[in-house]
């Protein structure tokens, strides 16, 4: 994968990602939620794509995945029983550009993703998204008590690289804690 130039980081402002789901009918095991996708991901067309982030070797380390993916083979997701989507689709250099109510209604739409696909878990990585998306202003990273349609939900530590209280150590094991939970109930 191509690194992108400064040009083609502003140019991927406010593009949208598609989401990484199965064919309809095909069991999902966990539909990863994002915040939402930064310029690099924006440039490339992958979710998770820049480097330093910390979702692929996450997803690996915890043993989601049988070897470590690169952003550009996100499309053998679903051959893992895993998926991909955002609380917000559009890019943007820093999740803090999101309003409120853009996060808001990017819950109302997971709720009908999760309806629509039927994951058994939901896993929503970015704990203070999830608070403002849900409603949620005291939700933890970890299992959580309410359910999404049929889902079971589990808030994951954000994995951006500039997520410096969480190390690829300890997400990799929130991950692993994920995995073994999917596992159990399959």
């Amino acid at each position: 994968m191509k690194r992108p130039t400064k040009a083609e980081l502003e140019a991927a402002r406010d593009r949208v990602i598609q989401d990484v789901l199965p064919v309809d009918g095909t069991p999902l095991r966990v539909l990863f939620c994002g915040i939402n996708p930064g310029l690099y991901s924006g440039a490339t067309g992958f979710h998770f794509a820049r480097p330093g982030n910390r979702f692929w070797p996450a997803l690996y380390r915890s043993g989601f995945t049988d070897r470590l993916l690169t952003p550009a083979e996100e499309w053998l997701l679903p051959s893992y029983g895993l998926g991909i989507t955002n609380l917000a689709a559009r890019t943007t250099a820093r999740a803090d550009e999101l309003t409120a109510e853009e996060l808001r209604e990017g819950g109302r739409r997971l709720v009908e993703l999760v309806e629509r696909h039927r994951p058994r878990f939901l896993a929503v990585a970015g704990v203070t998204a999830y608070r403002t998306a849900f409603g949620m202003p005291k939700a933890q990273i970890g299992p959580r008590p309410e359910t999404i349609g049929p889902a079971r939900v589990w808030v994951l530590p954000n994995p951006s690289g500039l997520n410096a209280s969480w190390p690829l150590g300890r997400i990799a094991e929130e991950f692993a804690r994920l995995r073994e939970a999917a596992t159990d109930e399959g």
